[in-house]
């Protein structure tokens, strides 16, 4: 089994895999970018923040706007430092 993927349960409660293609730390929380293994035509990846409980760690999807801005500019700032800037 693959570390790097999870399965989430989709609106059909259906199970879909992700694979984690990063985790990166924003305002002291962590959050894990995703990217669907099966039908993503529009090559679209998903933002979680990682929680944890006493059963252990969890995705949690934003809903807050202001903190998807927030990762989104850690994410951004990381690639252009990787010399990944998809914008150009």
């Amino acid at each position: 089994m693959n570390e790097n993927v999870v399965n989430l349960i989709d609106e059909n409660g259906e199970e879909v895999p992700f694979e984690i293609i990063l985790t990166l730390e924003a305002e002291e929380k962590e959050y894990a970018i995703l990217m669907p293994l099966e039908d993503n035509e529009n090559e679209e990846a998903y933002i979680y923040r990682i929680d944890e409980d006493e059963q252990g760690e969890m995705l949690v999807p934003l809903e807050d706007d202001n903190e998807y801005s927030t990762v989104v500019a850690v994410y951004e700032a990381l690639m252009e430092e990787e010399g990944l800037n998809f914008d150009e």
